[in-house]
């Protein structure tokens, strides 16, 4: 007779986002007069620019050819977009990376549940609280988190570091050393980012204690504030504590196209042993690469016309977060985030739950958001509304509460 995993069973619930996506079916079953604006999934809305389409065009052409046609795609990603990744987002802020020390992916979704296959059994990890569910969850699964507590809503062997309104949503140094730490900045859920000199004294701290940080990036196209570092790798001596993770779904468009990377520098180790060269046969072992056609699509963000489109792209969610923020200001709310990341994490109004406000915008104004406690015990009360939307349907949805 067959084991099943057993450490599913420790999971509380459906995933976060299956969870909101079962509400709003059973909604609009019952309620199919309705039309429902959802600002709650992190999902764009725009279409991929011409540059992209071009370049995904060109590629099914030659994928068409037999001179040009491409198999298998290398474990890393090939050497077009790994040079492009090299020189345009790191070399123009004074940081050097080999091709190798990049590895191309299918989304940092994906990456950031990954990577925790590096560390052993034993491994303590230490994540931000709220905190995007995947770190936590990817570890459980594992057998590392311990077990979940339904009273404290929180797992027995993870290291919580709350980010609230009294430490501005910025996570303090644990007085407990862990051996990885989760960082995500500008942060996801809440929208907060912190100044490089403050990500200087976490780097300083992991090299200290023998930590490894596991760097969250995915939004760093969305920073606008100029002493927020847009790379870990901006911080003398990171490159022997840290792993960076980005994307292309939020600042490209590519959410439906899926396609990321991850850095894993070679100063790397951990236990004598080179986290670079894990990864590469980890990724060897379980990934057949990114496919060509979107690594091509990829490769022309990097242009000259890619870059002033996707600068366009974050232009037009950044817009929609500028909306919601001032109009939630303006009824009273309390509101952060939305400056540099393209979420806004707001209070919840008379002393509602989360969920309580989940339902009270479905079923008063028909706008999806997603409730903060799904995010870790320090998210109770808070709410998340993502500015991904069209700049249609975010204008009635601020219409829409308002009038409730």
């Amino acid at each position: 007779m067959f084991l099943f995993n057993r450490n599913f069973q420790r999971l509380p619930g459906n995933y976060l986002f299956s969870t909101i996506a079962g509400k709003v079916k059973e909604f609009k079953e019952k309620n199919p007069d309705k039309n429902v604006i959802s600002l709650g999934i992190g999902d764009v809305t725009q279409p991929l620019t011409p540059t992209i389409i071009e370049a995904l065009h060109k590629a099914v052409d030659e994928m068409g050819n037999a001179e040009t046609f491409r198999g298998y795609a290398p474990d890393g990603g090939y050497d077009f977009l790994r040079k492009a990744i090299v020189e345009k987002d790191y070399a123009p802020k004074g940081i050097t990376f080999d091709e190798d020390e990049i590895f191309v992916s299918d989304g940092a979704k994906s990456d950031s549940a990954n990577i925790q296959e590096l560390f052993g059994s034993n491994t303590k990890i230490a994540v931000t609280d709220p905190v995007y569910p995947v770190y936590i969850d990817s570890n459980a699964l594992a057998g590392r988190a311990g077990v979940f507590d339904a009273i404290e809503e929180k797992w027995t062997d993870v290291i919580y570091m709350p980010c609230t309104e009294d430490n501005c949503f910025a996570p303090q140094l644990p007085g407990e050393t862990p051996d990885v730490i989760y960082l995500c900045f500008p942060n996801n859920p809440t929208g907060s980012t912190i100044p490089k000199s403050e990500l200087q004294e976490w780097v300083d701290y992991a090299n200290t204690m023998g930590s490894i940080i596991i760097y969250d990036a995915a939004y760093e196209a969305y920073i606008s504030s100029e002493n927020v570092a847009h790379s870990i790798y901006e911080c003398e001596g990171a490159k022997t504590c840290a792993i960076e993770m980005r994307s292309f779904s939020k600042n490209a468009g590519f959410t439906g196209t899926r396609l990321g990377f991850t850095v894993v520098p070679k100063e790397l180790e951990f236990g004598h042993m080179k986290l670079k060269d894990l990864w590469a046969r980890r990724q060897g072992t379980k990934f057949n690469g990114a496919p060509y056609i979107i690594q091509r699509a990829g490769e022309a963000v990097y242009s000259e016309q890619g870059q002033k489109e996707v600068k366009g792209l974050v232009s037009y969610y950044m817009e929609n977060a500028k909306l919601i923020r001032e109009a939630l200001e303006s009824l009273g709310y309390t509101v952060y985030g939305g400056v540099d990341a393209p979420y806004i994490w707001l209070k919840t109004p008379d002393e509602l739950s989360s969920w309580e406000f989940f339902d009270r915008l479905l079923e008063g104004a028909n706008v999806v958001g997603t409730p903060g406690s799904g995010f870790g015990p320090s998210g109770e009360g808070y709410f998340r509304l993502t500015a991904f939307g069209t700049h249609e349907n975010t204008k009635e949805a601020i219409e829409r509460i308002k009038k409730l």
